[in-house]
C-alpha cells in the first residue's frame, strides 16, 4: 500500500505534484490546520504531515496520529510542533533549514534602506498630499560601519551584500574563526561592547537562546554609538523592546527597523507609532521564491523518508538506517552528549574538534557519530542545527574535523572522546556507554570520573583541598536542590579537581553565587542535556 500523506497548510501545487509524481497518496486540505478537532479526528489515517506555521502539533495531535512516520516543515521554525512528543512516539520531524536564507537575507537589508532613508514615513506624508522634503532627511550606507550578530548562512549572506554596498563590516559570532572571517573578508571582533560601541547600524542574526535573549538589553543598547540603527528580522526577544523605545525617544538611538517582536502576533507594541521606526509582520521568509523552495524541499524529503527511508534535516533522529539506528542509538546519545558539554563549555571561536573512537564505537557509522556530537556542540548557540546541517555549519565556520579509530585500548569495550580547540585552550571529555545503555562520562580534562548523565547537572573545577564536598551538599541543601548523584575526580593530591553533579532542578543562581562566595572554585557551570 502506497504512503499517505496529509498536507493541512498551504503548500505549492509543485510540492503537491512531488508527493504524487513519487507514487504518495496525498490529500492537500490547506485550511485543515486551522481545525485542530478536525485534524485530531483523521491524523490517524497517514504517514506523513506537511505543515508551515499554521497547524500545531501537540501532544494531543500526536496521540491520534497512530500511522504517523514523519512530519515536514516547510520553513526553518518547528515552535508550532511539539518535538518531545513526536520523538516519544517515534514520529521524525523534518525541516528545511536552507530554504528561506537569501529571502530572509535580503529583507534586513531592504529594512536597512528604509530606516535609512525613512522610507515608509516619506511615502505616508506624499500620499497624504503633503511635500515634506526637508522633514526626511536620511543617512548613506556606504562607508558606514555594520555591526552583525550572528555571522552563520544568513548573517554570512548579509555581510556579503554589505560588503557590496561598500559598507565597513563587524561579526560578533563565537563560531566564527578568523581564518573565516578573512575569506568573508569581514573584521571579527571578540568582545560585542566592541561592536555595540563602533557600529552604525547594527543588524541580528542569531536563534533565540537563553545565552542571546535579550543579547541588546538596555544596559547594551546604552553601549551602542549615538545615531546607531537597530534591524532585527532574526528573532523576537534578542532586544528589549522597552528599552529601545526609550532610547529612541531620546534620540541616542536614530531609527529602528522590526520584522519580529518579543509577542506575535504583534497587536501592540512599545515601538508602534514612533517616528523612524520601520515595523513588517514576521515577512523574512515571504516571497514567491522561498516559499516555492521550502515547499518543494520539504516535499522531496519526506517522500525520500517514505519510500527509501532516508533522512535529510531531521531534527529528532540521526542519519542512520533502522538497522543501524537498533546498535547506535545509545551511543548516538553519548555523542549528543558529550557535544553538548563542549558546546556549554565554550564560548570562544572553535578551530578544530578531534574524535577518537576506540573498540567497539570504532566499528559503527562515524559519519552519524560525528554528526551528532557536532550538533551537540552548535546547538547550545544555534537550536536549529541538526546532525545533516551541523557539518555543514562547522565547515562554514571554518572548523576543522580529525577523526580516529582504535580498537579497543583500555579498561571499556568502546568509548568515545572529543576534544576542542579554540585560539585559548584545548578542552577534552569522553564517555562510553554501559552495559545497561546509559552513556556515561568517563574521563574530563584527562581526570577519570564514572559520572552518570543526567537533565540538570552542575560542573565545578578547584584545587584538591578539603571542604570542597562539604561546600557542594551543604549549599545545594540549603536551596532545596537534590543531588542524584555526585561524581568526584582528580589529577593528583593536591592538584586539579573537578566534581559533576546530576542534580533534580536547576541549580538556581542564588546556589551559584553562594558557592563562588566561598572562594574554593575556580570554576562553576550548570549543565542542561537532553535525556529523553
Amino acid at each position: 500500500m502506497a504512503p499517505k500523506v496529509l498536507i493541512s497548510d498551504e503548500l505549492s501545487d509543485a510540492a503537491v505534484q512531488i508527493f504524487r509524481d513519487r507514487g504518495i497518496d496525498v490529500d492537500f486540505m490547506p485550511e485543515l490546520g486551522k481545525d485542530k478537532e478536525k485534524l485530531a479526528e483523521i491524523i490517524g489515517n497517514y504517514d506523513g504531515l506537511a505543515i508551515r506555521s499554521a497547524t500545531k502539533v501537540t501532544p494531543t495531535i500526536l496521540e491520534k496520529a497512530t500511522n504517523l512516520k514523519v512530519i515536514g516543515r516547510a520553513g526553518i521554525g518547528t515552535d508550532n510542533i511539539d518535538k518531545d512528543a513526536a520523538s516519544k512516539k517515534g514520529v521524525i520531524v523534518m525541516n528545511t533549514p536552507f530554504g528561506n536564507m537569501i529571502t530572509t537575507a535580503e529583507h534586513a537589508i531592504a529594512m536597512m534602506f528604509a530606516v535609512a532613508r525613512q522610507i515608509p514615513e516619506a511615502s505616508a506624508s506624499t500620499h497624504a498630499g503633503k511635500w515634506e522634503k526637508s522633514k526626511f532627511m536620511g543617512v548613506e550606507l556606504t562607508g558606514k560601519t555594520l555591526g552583525v550578530i550572528g555571522a552563520g548562512n544568513i548573517g554570512g549572506i548579509v555581510c556579503d551584500r554589505a560588503r557590496g554596498l561598500h559598507m565597513k563590516v563587524l561579526a560578533f559570532d563565537p563560531f566564527l574563526s578568523e581564518e573565516k572571517a578573512a575569506k568573508m573578508q569581514v573584521q571579527k571582533v571578540e568582545d560585542l561592547d566592541d561592536l555595540l560601541k563602533r557600529a552604525d547600524f547594527i543588524t541580528l542574526h542569531v536563534p533565540l537562546t537563553d545565552s542571546t535573549r535579550n543579547i541588546l538589553s538596555k544596559e547594551n543598547l546604552l553601549k551602542t554609538k549615538p545615531g546607531v540603527r537597530i534591524i532585527n528580522c532574526a528573532r523576537g526577544g534578542l532586544v528589549d523592546e522597552e528599552a529601545l523605545a526609550e532610547l529612541l525617544k531620546s534620540g541616542h538611538v536614530a531609527g529602528a527597523a522590526f520584522d519580529v517582536f518579543a509577542e506575535e502576533p504583534a497587536k501592540s507594541n512599545p515601538l508602534f507609532g514612533l517616528p523612524n521606526v520601520v515595523c513588517t509582520p514576521h515577512l523574512g521568509a515571504a516571497t514567491t521564491e522561498a516559499q516555492e523552495n521550502v515547499a518543494l524541499q520539504v516535499a522531496e524529503q519526506m517522500a525520500d523518508y517514505l519510500l527509501t527511508g532516508a533522512v535529510q534535516n531531521a531534527l529528532n533522529m540521526p542519519s542512520v538506517t533502522a538497522e543501524e539506528a537498533k546498535v547506535m542509538g545509545p551511543w548516538i546519545k553519548l555523542a549528543d552528549h558529550l557535544g553538548s558539554f563542549i558546546g556549554q563549555m565554550t564560548d570562544e571561536p572553535i578551530k578544530a574538534i578531534n574524535i577518537l573512537y576506540d573498540g567497539e564505537a570504532a566499528t559503527m557509522n562515524l559519519e552519524a557519530l560525528n554528526c551528532a556530537l557536532i550538533a551537540g556542540i552548535m546547538k547550545s548557540v544555534n537550536p536549529e542545527v541538526n546532525m545533516v546541517s551541523a557539518p555543514l555549519v562547522a565547515k562554514e565556520r571554518g572548523i576543522k574535523l580529525s577523526t580516529t579509530n582504535q580498537e579497543q585500548s583500555g579498561a571499556f569495550e568502546g568509548y568515545i572522546k572529543v576534544t576542542v580547540v579554540t585560539p585559548k585552550r584545548e578542552r577534552s571529555i569522553a564517555g562510553t556507554v554501559f552495559s545497561d545503555g546509559k552513556p556515561r562520562f568517563i574521563q574530563i580534562k584527562g581526570i577519570n570520573i564514572d559520572a552518570e548523565v543526567g537533565a540538570h547537572m552542575l560542573y565545578t573545577t578547584n584545587k584538591d583541598e578539603p571542604g570542597i564536598i562539604g561546600a557542594l551538599g551543604n549549599t545545594m541543601g540549603s536551596m532545596g536542590v537534590n543531588i542524584a548523584n555526585f561524581t568526584l575526580g582528580r589529577s593528583a593530591r593536591g592538584g586539579e579537581a573537578i566534581a559533576l553533579l546530576y542534580v533534580d532542578e536547576p541549580v538556581p543562581a542564588e546556589a551559584r553565587a553562594k558557592l563562588a562566595e566561598t572562594g574554593l572554585f575556580t570554576q562553576i557551570k550548570p549543565l542542561v542535556f537532553d535525556v529523553v
